[in-house]
Order: structure tokens, then C-alpha cells, then sequence
């Protein structure tokens, strides 16, 4: 992104924070954000946040789970404010942990669709990406179409994935549950696993490399993975995404899974009202293409553009199962990769 852009994007979210909440200019204070996302561009996401309302950020960065614990270890003495994640399995987890509290805000929902909050307000996306299939142009005629053909055995020998454990593949896992039963989830499982051209390892990113490498012919991963590689300077990958073709899945079923990056107001929240001003904030248009640019992911408010090279991948139908869903089935999708000797 050139100075220039960088430029009009920030007085566009100055703008626009001000049309959209107006109450929130010049409030002053501050406010603390635990974080677990690490991308340049959230920088000046925080920077226009307190330039618009004079509240002052203090972020705090680290992992997800450390973050968690840190929560809990503070406990009612936490200047945690609003934590920041990815995915809404982990959310779910900050939820179950008491970690969070409900918000009640106007703008929050009619600015973030309802599958993509916590229905009683302890969490809302504030950008999403989207699990799909990658396969090798040369080598898959007729690449899987929906989640359920993995585990066809046609497909036997071909695929590439994740670790059970690895919260993508739990929340992918959970969502079939929610979508199908246990049972038909266990069975896509043992399907899914037996098509496996190697022992589950690595990231997404390597999973997309393994079929470049020519290790496996198909692999899921989630979308701005490939969109970092296009952009270039991905090793392994970049220079070679022409090679690969990409499958929304589920087009004329449930559609796609997505999942997100959302954030929630801290349980203890020292300072609730600027941590409910920061969320309202991260809906305005020009902060929603900073946060999901950041990462090459897709904003979630109607309307907002993501970047070139994700709207380049296509446009897609996106499964409407409200995400809190894939929390509730975690424990179980767990169990069930367990059951059938998934790593």
C-alpha cells in the first residue's frame, strides 16, 4: 500500500468513525488491548482510534493462550480491556473461561451479520477468512466440491493437513457436526484421515507447499494463506500459486466455512465504555479494510472491499451457522479425530 493510500485511508476512518458514532469523539481516557494479532497495519488502526477520540491504546501482544492465562492469573484486578483473536473456537474459549462480558451495542449489530456474534454480545468478528480446498492443476481433474468428498476414497493418498489439535481443523470438525450429527462426523473423520498422503504437520502455509513440492495433489487451508503467497515472498510458494487451483466449497449446500478474527470486552474491563467504543470503532468502513488487510482477509461489515488480491480469489457463498457453534462442538470434534486415530 502506497503513503498516499495509507493517507486516505486514515482520513477516511476518521470520517467514518465520526458519522458512525459521533458520541465517541474526544472521550478521552484509555484503553488496554490484549492482542494476539502482530501486523504493521494495525498500527495505524490504533493511531486513528486516538486521534478521533482521544483515548490512548496500550496493547498488549502475545499468543492466545498466554493471553488467556494472564487474564485468569489477574483475575478481577485485570486492566485487560478488549481481547483480540483468531478464531471463534478460541473465543469461545475466552467465553467459556468467564473471561468475557456481553455487550450491548446498536452499531455492533447492525454493522456485524448475526452468525458472526456471539448471540448474547461476548464476542463479534471483526474480519473473516475462508477454509477451502487447494489442488494441483495438472495432476486433479475434478477436485472435491464440497467438505463431505474429502473423505471420498477416490481421494485416497492425496490430501494434506493439519493436526487434529490445530484449532482450524477443530472448528472445521465442529461445524460439520453442528451442520450433520456425530455420527456422519465420525465418519467423515475416519474418511477424511485415511485419504491423508502423510502424517498431519505443519501450517496452513505448508500444507499449500506440499502440494507445490508435489508431497500431496490436495490440501484445505484457509485463504489468506494463498493470498500472502500471491502477494509474494512466500518460500516454497510464491511463484507458483499459478500452479494451484482453489474450491470454495459447498456452493450449493451450507456453503463455505469461514471463521474470523474477533474481539471481545474483557471480563474486568477497567474501562468498559472505551472498550465498547474501540469495537464500534473496528466496524467503520476504513477501519475494517485496514484490519482485514492487515492479513489478507475479508472485512465482515456489508459492502467494504476486501484487498485485490483476496477479492481476486473469487467470490464465494459463505455458510451462515453462527459461529459461536463451533465452541460448543469443540470438545466433541476433538474426541471424535481421537476415536478414529486421527494425529
Amino acid at each position: 500500500m502506497t503513503s498516499s493510500s495509507i493517507r486516505r485511508l486514515a482520513l477516511l476512518a476518521a470520517t467514518a468513525l465520526m458519522a458512525l458514532a459521533p458520541s465517541l469523539a474526544l472521550a478521552g481516557g484509555e484503553v488496554n488491548i490484549y492482542s494476539s494479532r502482530h501486523y504493521d497495519t494495525d498500527e495505524r488502526l490504533y493511531s486513528d482510534f486516538t486521534e478521533a477520540t482521544g483515548i490512548k491504546i496500550n496493547l498488549i501482544e502475545g499468543k492466545e493462550e498466554e493471553l488467556m492465562e494472564r487474564m485468569k492469573a489477574e483475575g478481577a484486578n485485570s486492566p485487560a480491556d478488549v481481547f483480540v483473536t483468531a478464531d471463534a473456537g478460541r473465543l469461545w474459549r475466552a467465553y467459556e473461561g468467564k473471561l468475557l462480558q456481553a455487550v450491548d451495542s446498536g452499531i455492533l449489530k447492525d454493522r456485524i451479520p448475526e452468525a458472526l456474534r456471539q448471540p448474547e454480545g461476548y464476542w463479534f468478528a471483526v474480519s473473516q477468512r475462508a477454509r477451502v480446498i487447494f489442488y494441483d492443476k495438472a495432476k486433479v481433474s475434478e477436485p472435491p466440491k464440497t467438505y463431505a468428498e474429502l473423505a471420498d476414497p477416490k481421494y485416497k493418498g492425496k490430501i494434506c493437513a493439519r493436526t487434529s489439535s490445530n484449532i482450524y481443523m477443530l472448528s472445521l470438525l465442529a461445524a460439520f457436526i453442528s451442520h450433520n450429527g456425530e455420527q456422519a462426523a465420525k465418519a467423515w473423520a475416519q474418511g477424511f484421515k485415511d485419504n491423508l498422503a502423510r502424517d498431519p504437520q505443519g501450517g496452513d502455509t505448508d500444507q499449500i507447499k506440499a502440494v507445490v513440492s508435489g508431497e500431496c495433489e490436495i490440501a484445505v487451508a484457509n485463504t489468506y494463506y494463498f493470498a500472502r503467497a500471491i502477494a509474494g515472498g512466500v518460500d516454497g510458494l510464491s511463484g507458483s500459486t499459478d500452479k494451484i487451483g482453489l474450491v470454495f466449497p459447498d456452493q450449493d449446500g451450507n456453503g463455505t466455512h469461514v471463521n474470523i478474527s474477533g474481539a471481545g470486552v474483557a471480563a474486568n474491563s477497567p474501562n468498559r465504555d472505551n472498550a465498547v467504543k474501540f469495537l464500534e470503532y473496528l466496524t467503520s468502513d476504513s477501519a475494517q479494510q485496514y484490519f482485514a488487510n492487515g492479513n489478507n482477509e475479508y472485512p465482515v461489515v456489508a459492502g467494504v472491499k476486501a484487498n485485490s488480491i483476496v477479492e481476486g480469489l473469487g467470490g464465494f457463498k459463505a455458510d451462515t451457522l453462527n459461529l459461536n457453534e463451533l465452541g460448543v462442538h469443540q470438545a466433541r470434534a476433538q474426541e471424535i479425530y481421537n476415536e478414529v486415530g486421527y494425529k
